[in-house]
């Protein structure tokens, strides 16, 4: 029997017990998410995209 893991379930894991084990911090994983995020070519990655440059751009709208 064959089985198989998406890469994403894998990294997913991967940084779940990361996170939980404490060694790495919250944010330190959100970089590296977004970083994968904004260099993978998937159709998630535009949305991710857009939603940060809302974001970014209402920040400097309140500053």
């Amino acid at each position: 029997m064959l089985v198989t893991l998406s890469a994403v379930a894998l990294f997913g894991i991967l940084t779940f017990a990361l996170l939980r084990g404490r060694i790495v911090g919250p944010l330190a994983a959100l970089a590296v998410f977004l970083f994968g995020f904004f260099t993978a070519d998937t159709g998630a990655a535009d949305a991710i995209h857009a939603t940060l440059r809302a974001i970014a751009e209402a920040a400097q709208l309140g500053a």
